[in-house]
């Protein structure tokens, strides 16, 4: 289940990044590199952590990460990060 702090960058139809709260109904900033949107949701969800989703333009999940101090009842095995 999604938590009001889970967040997703995903690429817009523009070419932009986008960083959006799971929910929302638009998103949260814009950005020209996927890499600018991951910064500015870690940012977001420092103190209040969560799940931070990473699709890349193929709409397929890239990378997911638990951002302290999220509880994550599984973590994972491999050491993406």
């Amino acid at each position: 289940m999604a938590k009001k702090s889970d967040r997703i960058v995903y690429p817009t139809s523009d070419g932009e990044w986008a960083n959006k709260r799971i929910g929302a109904s638009k998103a949260g900033s814009l950005h020209d590199t996927q890499k600018g949107a991951e910064l500015a949701a870690r940012e977001m969800m420092e103190g209040v952590g969560g799940e931070l989703t990473i699709v890349g333009r193929d709409h397929k999940i890239r990378s997911k990460d638990t951002i302290a101090p999220g509880n994550d009842p599984n973590p994972p095995k491999d050491r993406e990060h």
